[in-house]
Parts: C-alpha cells; structure tokens; sequence
C-alpha cells in the first residue's frame, strides 16, 4: 500500500509541468507548440531560450526532490537528503513524478521525456553515484553534443553504477532500470535519428 502512495503522490506533484507553466504564464506561448513538441528541458532551451532553459531544468529537477523527501519522511525512505532504512520508497514517489511529468492528465498526457526528473532523482538516492553520472553524461556531451545521446547514457549508468555498489536493494535497481526503460521509449525517435546521423544537435534560442 506504501507503494502505491507513494506513487500517487508523486504523481500528483509530478503535474507541475514547468515548461508548460512557465511557457503559458511568463511567454505566453505552449512550448509543445515550437520545436520538437516537447514539454521538456531541452525544448525550452531551444524554444524558450537560455534563462527559461535553466527555470525548467531545475523545476523539474526540485519537484523530484521533493516527491522524493516527502515520501521518504512519511514511511521511512533513505537517501541523500535523509535518513531512514529503504531507499525504494522513494524511488516509488519519484517515478510516480516522472508518469506525472511524461503523462500529465490536463495536457492530454503530452509531457517532457522526464531526464531532468530522473537526473533529481539520482541525487536524492547518492551524491557520490549522481556526480559520477553527471561526468560521464557531460563528458558524453561535450564530445558529441547530442543531449539524447548523454541522457540516455546517464539513465543507463546510474542503476548499473547502483548494482556495482552492492548497497542497494534489488526493487530500487530494477525501478531505476524501469525508468530507464521509459526513457528510452520516449527517446525512441532521437535514437532512430541518432542511428540514421539526422539527430539534432543542442542549440538554444537566442534572447531577444
């Protein structure tokens, strides 16, 4: 039942979608209108410009963070941020987050692809594991400067890198494998693009 509360809640928090909002309120303009259609970090760099970019990039990130806190004060969750006995549990609220940014009921479930959820996410399970990733996704993208390729590595290496530790419970690896796998199926596109040599290469809207 924790689960499952878990879950919801991190659903619900999950539908502060903070490139629609911000694009609807600040831009007036729907961000899934320009560019790739993506309620994303990503498109709002490319659509919304740099500033807007950074707003999103940490809305999304800070709204896993505190799906994750939540539910890991109420039953008991480890992590980063806090101490307790089992870090699935927030791992639950956070994928609950994820559906909640990738499938937002009120905008007929078109949302983000959920990286910079996931890239939350992975601070509040491990500093150390998280920084690790972040070098490897930065490394990743300076060399070749596809952000689909560099997220998709990092949601790869992050439950690897989680099964090496050997700290973690199985369910939190295979619910960090989980969300990578959504990842990936939501990137299916950019991977087909990335195979043909068509995949589009990270720029950002110039600020007026």
């Amino acid at each position: 039942m924790d689960r499952l509360i878990c879950l919801a809640l991190g659903y619900v928090i999950g539908l502060f979608q903070t490139a629609y909002i911000f694009g609807k309120v600040v831009m007036h303009q729907d961000v899934r209108d320009s560019g790739s259609g993506n309620a994303g970090t990503t498109n709002a760099f490319r659509v919304m410009g740099k500033k807007a970019g950074v707003i999103v990039f940490l809305g999304d990130c800070l709204k896993v963070i505190l799906a994750y806190m939540i539910a890991s004060l109420i039953f008991g969750g480890k992590g980063t941020f806090i101490n307790g006995e089992h870090y699935y549990i927030g791992i639950y609220a956070a994928l609950g987050c994820i559906l909640g940014h990738v499938f937002p009921i009120y905008m007929g479930f078109r949302g983000g692809k959920g990286i910079a959820c996931s890239l939350g996410l992975m601070l509040c399970i491990s500093f150390p594991l998280a920084v690790v990733t972040y070098a490897i996704g930065f490394i990743i993208f300076k060399i070749k400067h596809y952000v689909s390729l560099s997220s998709l590595c990092m949601v790869t290496v992050y439950p690897l890198l989680m099964l090496a530790s050997l700290r973690f419970e199985a369910e939190s690896i295979i619910l960090m494998l989980a969300i990578a796998v959504l990842a990936f199926i939501k990137h299916k596109e950019n991977i087909e693009r990335l195979i043909d040599g068509t995949e589009n290469k990270f720029s950002v809207r110039k600020e007026s």
